[in-house]
């Protein structure tokens, strides 16, 4: 006799963005010189009988079109030199939640412009992702229309990510929309189907030198979806020596985390721990979320076109 109807996100949630931005914005493909290989993987809820994972393995690159302009130093001007204009990446992903999964890859190419001290990058990207349903744990007390029909567990849903992405040498600022298309997944007969709603991203960071071996980086991500919903997390990292950094976040009125990180030369670790707030923590030892990356391009050779900050 009485119902109740809540909504909640479609896409993971992460952590450690600020390592791997490029999960949620295209545009971040090559924007800093490197060539970067990531992994990330988060534990929703552990404790919890079939709580969310996610696991995603993504590379990014800069492209240089000429090795001659991009070891002519003479025509460098401010932070960025003229001449790598475009960034490229892809990664794979599986989403597990309960007994849906999400497994798909996407492509991105970026386009990076130079505004003296500043970089200007858009973002374009293309996904495809299969949305599958474990139909042997399903079960019924009476027969479901939906499942006595059948339905096809192999569906791959096309879509397109947008962004634009903003750095210098102390701040970042990004936004982003993801699932442009929204596409609706049929189940079942066409009676039944699954929207995939846009969701949207607003990323921005600045960086403060407090001493030559400290620096405070206050950060903050603003997501929302189509349906009027909004999450933010502030954030508050403090990193020594450029090696070591410590921090700590908080996600409106649901968590707050603890963020860790660590460099060995060309290889970055990183560790979030969020406690929840709210009631499921009565079930639940946190979400526990692990980043590994490795970065390549320092060598003269490859990126004379950018003088590191």
């Amino acid at each position: 006799m009485l119902s109740k109807l809540s909504f909640a996100q479609q896409l993971p949630l992460y952590s450690q963005y600020m390592m791997n931005g490029f999960l949620i914005n295209p545009a971040i493909a090559g924007s800093d010189g490197y060539t970067t290989a990531a992994l990330t993987t988060r534990d929703h809820w552990a404790g919890l009988k079939d709580s969310p994972k996610t696991y995603a393995i993504s590379i990014q690159s800069r492209i240089l079109w000429k090795k001659s302009s991009a070891s002519n130093s003479s025509k460098s001007k401010g932070l960025f030199k003229k001449s790598g204009r475009v960034g490229l990446g892809a990664y794979i992903f599986n989403d597990k939640n309960a007994l849906i999964s999400r497994t798909g890859g996407q492509i991105s190419y970026a386009y990076h412009i130079f505004l003296q001290n500043t970089q200007l990058s858009f973002g374009l990207a293309a996904s495809a992702f299969q949305f599958k349903i474990d139909q042997d744990k399903l079960k019924f007390r009476d027969s479901d229309p939906i499942m006595a029909e059948g339905f096809d567990n192999l569906i791959y849903v096309p879509d397109f990510t947008f962004g634009m992405y903003l750095l210098n040498s102390k701040s970042f600022l990004g936004i982003s929309a993801a699932q442009l298309l929204q596409t609706r997944i049929k189940v079942g007969n066409e009676n039944f189907d699954y929207k995939m709603n846009r969701h949207y991203y607003i990323l921005g960071g600045y960086r403060f030198e407090i001493s030559n071996n400290v620096k405070i980086e206050p950060s903050f991500l603003i997501r929302g979806t189509e349906m009027g919903l909004i999450q933010a997390d502030i954030n508050l990292k403090c990193i020594y020596n450029d090696f070591y950094w410590v921090g700590t976040s908080y996600r409106t009125g649901t968590s707050v985390g603890l963020l860790l990180g660590a460099k060995a030369k060309n290889v970055y670790f990183g560790y979030a721990f969020d406690y929840n707030l709210s009631d499921i923590q009565k079930y639940s030892f946190g979400s526990h979320e692990f980043n590994i990356a490795v970065k390549f391009g320092d060598s003269s050779r490859r990126y004379r076109w950018m003088i590191r900050y």
